[in-house]
């Protein structure tokens, strides 16, 4: 590049920066300006150009700066550097070390040499190197209309350009400080001497630069001063193509990903992140240059991080709603049910099931009193026959959880699960590298074919579900990492399909250590029924034929809303009152009881009290609610008896059974148990309830057999008396 075109550059850069603004309203603000100015007073550490803007005042300037963007860092660096005197109107207040070194120089110089003392600063400014006295840092966003490519598709033709990428994180390493500037001074004179670095190795200067040790040939030693020199942030990310973007018969491709400055500590393992860097080969020094022949390695220099949804090109909005919208919704019970509707709608039926699995992404909230900590993530294993549809709602639930991680049981060992003990590249050192537990952390974990997986490996979930941690004592690494996660499981019975002849112990053949960790166990059952095959195969084929679920009823909501609802629920933490701690423990002292008399059920402890105390939180969150009422209460309880309901076909109402006729037999049990001819009517509400009935049968009933003449109940309609 000429020299007059060099000048150009940079005036075109200038004029951008310094001329560039937005209609806002009658007024005009100046984007650049602004944020020059907070540079100027330290408010501000970097500065990001979007292309777009440039775009629109100079579109050959934008084409110019995506070809060759790291020659346009340097040329907007020397434009900021230039302009900030003429932004800085007051003192910045919060200096550093840094800023102590130079005016302590600058009065050494002005002690030194008195009569040139008024042009201190500028001979300062030309003296330092820009690297050192820049606090700022410059990024570039690339244009809107430019789309993130395939890892595959950045080839040797875009060595140097400015390029979109779009990955998940699969490692981090620690952030660390890179010197940019090294500063040394001579044994000899006292004189100091700045290298400025671009790579990642340096050769430090060993004989001292200045005019007094070359005059007298003295040769003193440089010391490097590690005060008086410059760092930056340096980590390294790994990222890794998504699956959709593999081809046929191929392994995902990874690439290598450097962040400085303020870019550091923006991605953790398991994010969805697009990248915009400048692709550039690594330089090597020394030996290793010699032995890489004509290869080379590469990587991406980032200047945009963005957190990206998992199923769409878009970013990840974890933004809650706001009171407008949440005041055109109505809340309580018909938002409840409206949500667990619009959970895949295309799958047709499992209502419970997809109440549940909306619990599951609310979650219920964390408890830790006087240090022990008990969980607030619900656990959900769906145990069924072939063909109804739990891989299908396990991969939704990944889609639409803002973080989460899919795994199958026999593709995953332990240590993929857990943690693997790994060498890091940079430092030659023994790390850890999270595996799908670790990197779902406070997310969900879906695991496909549970009960394919080897019993060693199912051991290492044992831990998460209960305590939320994963503990490592390999190669001298004696840890415990964090994995608050909710586990969602989904596995075939012992024999391929649910043997009704044979006890549900017999047919799910998990160890009980392990389903006492899942809050609800459902077992989906492939039963031939001529009406419920026929809307079956009805809404299959509309839904093959239109890819969209028939109309209904009630309108589902987009995965968008689902998931700007859920974060707005979890900002909630409400609490249990007092006054429900009675019906709570009478209900769990009743499934107990149940339990105990009945042989063919799945194993009963203090687990399930948590667990009703989890599901009832996580109702009241989904009402936006501070305080759980009692209707959470019998929610959360009837979701426990119909999952248990599910095991078998004696617990589970027949189809020629009406809910009333079974109700009425269930309040005439309580009175042949008590010996009376009367029962109140809130224990008769309290056992049907927990029974999984809703409180409109039970009303429906009273009212019933009432008109039958079958009971009275009183006018304050607080006690049935039967009419013998």
């Amino acid at each position: 590049m000429s020299t007059s075109h060099y000048t150009e550059h940079k005036d075109r850069c200038k004029q951008f920066l310094t001329d560039f603004y937005i209609e806002d309203g009658i007024e005009k603000k100046f984007v650049y300006a602004e944020q020059l100015a907070n540079i100027a007073h330290r408010e501000q550490v970097d500065i990001t150009i979007d292309l777009d803007d440039v775009h629109e005042v100079d579109s050959e300037l934008a084409e110019s700066i995506a070809g060759n963007s790291r020659r346009y860092v340097q040329f907007f660096s020397d434009v900021i550097y230039d302009l900030l005197p003429d932004y800085k109107s007051k003192e910045p207040t919060n200096k550093d070390a840094l800023d102590i070194f130079i005016e302590h120089r600058l009065l050494m110089e002005q002690r030194n040499h008195p009569d040139n003392a008024a042009n201190a600063f500028r001979e300062a400014r030309n003296k330092y190197p820009p690297e050192l006295l820049r606090r700022f840092e410059v990024h570039f966003k690339h244009m809107s209309r430019v789309k993130p490519s395939s890892l595959r598709l950045i080839k040797a033709d875009s060595i140097g350009k400015l390029v979109t990428v779009r990955g998940i994180v699969t490692r981090i390493t620690e952030v660390k400080p890179m010197m940019s500037v090294a500063t040394y001074t001579c044994d000899q004179c006292g004189a100091e001497s700045y290298q400025p670095i671009a790579s990642p190795n340096f050769i430090p200067l060993s004989t001292c630069p200045s005019q007094e040790c070359r005059s007298n040939n003295s040769g003193g030693r440089l010391y490097l001063q590690t005060r008086g020199s410059k760092f930056t942030k340096y980590q390294e990310l790994k990222i890794q193509e998504h699956s959709d973007q593999v081809p046929v018969g191929h392994i995902p491709r990874s690439m290598n990903v450097i962040a400085k400055g303020e870019l550091a500590r923006l991605a953790t393992p398991g994010d969805h992140i697009c990248v915009t860097g400048i692709f550039l080969p690594t330089l090597k020094s020394g030996f290793r240059q010699v032995t890489q022949g004509l290869l080379s390695d590469t990587f991406l220099e980032a200047h945009n991080i963005i957190r990206m949804n998992k199923s769409e090109d878009d970013e990840l909005r974890t933004d809650t709603l706001t009171e407008e919208e949440l005041n055109a919704l109505d809340n309580g019970k018909n938002m409840y049910e409206r949500l667990a509707w619009s959970l895949a709608p295309e799958i047709y039926g499992h209502e419970d099931i997809k109440k549940a699995l909306l619990l599951l992404l609310v979650g219920g909230v964390d408890r830790s009193p006087n240090g022990m900590k008990i969980r607030g993530n619900i656990n959900i294993c769906l145990m069924g026959d072939p063909g109804v549809a739990k891989s299908q709602l396990l991969s939704y639930v990944d889609r639409v959880a803002p973080r989460s991680q899919y795994t199958t049981g026999r593709g995953s060992s332990g240590v993929g699960l857990t943690a693997a003990i790994m060498r890091d590249p940079v430092t030659n050192e023994m790390v850890l590298e999270g595996g799908a537990l670790v990197l779902a952390d406070q997310g969900i974990c879906c695991i496909d074919e549970f009960d394919k997986m080897l019993e060693h490996d199912r051991t290492a979930i044992h831990e998460v579900m209960e305590q939320q941690t994963v503990s490592i004592a390999k190669a001298g690494i004696i840890t415990s990492l964090n994995a608050r996660v909710s586990v969602l499981a989904a596995a075939n019975p012992a024999y391929g399909r649910y043997n009704p002849k044979k006890t549900a112990e017999q047919n799910i053949q998990l160890p009980a250590a392990l389903l006492s960790r899942f809050d609800l166990l459902w077992v989906i059952r492939d039963k031939p029924n001529r009406d419920n095959d026929l809307r079956l195969a009805q809404h299959i084929t509309y839904v093959h034929q239109n890819s969209v679920q028939p109309p209904s009823h009630i309108k589902p909501l987009n995965m968008k809303f689902v998931s700007r609802y859920i974060a707005t629920c979890k900002s909630k933490t409400p609490t249990v009152p007092e006054n429900l701690t009675d019906y709570i423990t009478s209900a769990y002292i009743e499934i107990r009881k149940e339990a105990r008399n009945n042989i063919d059920s799945t194993y009963t402890s203090a687990r399930t009290l948590l667990s009703i105390l989890r599901l009832a939180t996580a109702l009241a969150r989904l009402r936006l609610a501070d305080d759980v009422d009692k209707d959470d209460i019998e929610e959360a309880i009837r979701l426990i008896e119909m999952s248990r309901a599910s095991l078998s076909d004696d617990v589970k109402r027949s189809e020629h059974v009406l809910p009333i006729d079974a109700i009425y037999e269930l309040i005439k049990e309580i009175v042949d148990d008590d010996g009376h001819n009367s029962v109140r009517v809130s224990d008769a509400k309290q056992r049907t309830l927990a029974k999984g009935f809703t409180s409109d049968q039970f009303d429906q009933c009273l009212q019933t057999y009432e008109e039958l003449n079958v009971w009275q109940i009183n006018q304050s309609r607080t006690r049935i008396t039967f009419i013998v």
